[in-house]
């Protein structure tokens, strides 16, 4: 391949940015990745609307719709933003199968590769392509009433089915594989992944999962309940609740983004989803250093294995 070949080459690679531009340290965070893309012959893609916010060079391309097939050509989704604006880079992601990778700007930022001090390892590791891409597990949701389905979704963290008003209890049954588990009044209950475990189920009491396990989980949130303890089913179970009819309405959460009301009588079924979301990934650290990492788990004193 001769020199004008290999940077022909180069400059037909594009890169779609996605970041939270109500924050300042996006702003900067956007303004330093695209310079540093641009000048390594990488075209990069934005939504006009944010372009607006964003201190950018006339080189960049702007789109209108933010559709799937915004990132028509695109090899990877930058995601720039906390937690939020991760998981709205997770729906690009799902819908046209394009890796993402997150630099955290927020607290926690689980599905975050990399945090803001790591911009100038970002650019240098999309150019050469020193990435890896991984694939999670979602859900699919299905709300059924009175025997219609009146609602389909997704998730890729939790579906979450939670209480109205304050001052009452959500009355539910728990269905797993078609067999009712239990019954009881609750806050809500949370079916979520393994990559959502580490989110509000996690908040709720449930347990961490590692992200190479495929299972789902179900947690009660508040259940006045003896047995309310969070399940882990088989990564084939169909998880249902059911909300009773003749009490108060509740309303169904996906990833805290997507909301629909959930009149008595619904049905919530909840199953592996038949898209996952890849991630682009830099590093080889195990789950196990970056679940200490992102909570600051207390590790002094530790040894290790005798040699």
């Amino acid at each position: 391949m001769t020199q004008t070949q290999a940077r022909t080459q180069t400059q037909a690679r594009t890169v779609f940015l996605l970041a939270h531009t109500g924050r300042p340290a996006a702003v900067r965070s956007a303004e330093l990745v695209v310079k540093g893309l641009l000048r390594s012959g990488i075209g990069v893609r934005v939504l006009q609307a944010e372009a607006v916010d964003l201190p950018l060079p006339d080189e960049v391309e702007l789109v209108k719709e933010a559709t799937p097939q915004c990132l028509d050509g695109c090899e990877l989704l930058i995601v720039l933003g906390g937690d939020g604006t991760l998981l709205r880079g997770a729906e690009f992601a799902r819908a046209s199968g394009v890796p993402m990778l997150g630099v955290n700007l927020g607290r926690v930022g689980f599905l975050a590769e990399a945090e803001r001090d790591d911009l100038d390892k970002v650019v240098d590791r999309v150019v050469s392509r020193a990435y890896e891409v991984e694939e999670r597990m979602t859900v699919d949701v299905v709300v059924h009433r009175n025997g219609d389905i009146v609602h389909t979704d997704w998730a890729l963290n939790e579906a979450a089915v939670q209480k109205v008003s304050a001052e009452r209890m959500l009355e539910v049954v728990l269905e797993i594989d078609g067999r009712p588990v239990t019954g009881f009044g609750c806050d809500g209950i949370v079916c979520a992944t393994p990559t959502g475990s580490t989110a509000y189920a996690f908040s709720a009491g449930g347990p961490v999962v590692w992200p190479e396990v495929e299972a789902l989980l179900m947690v009660p949130i508040s259940a006045h309940a003896l047995f309310a303890k969070p399940l882990v089913t088989s990564p084939d179970s169909v998880l249902a609740v059911e909300v009773l009819p003749h009490v108060p309405p509740g309303v169904l959460w996906c990833d805290g983004r997507r909301t629909i009301e959930l009149p008595p009588g619904a049905r919530v079924e909840v199953r592996r989803g038949a898209v996952p979301v890849r991630l682009a990934r830099l590093h080889h650290a195990s789950f196990t250093d970056r679940l200490v990492a992102k909570f600051a788990l207390p590790v002094s004193g530790w040894r290790g294995a005798p040699h």
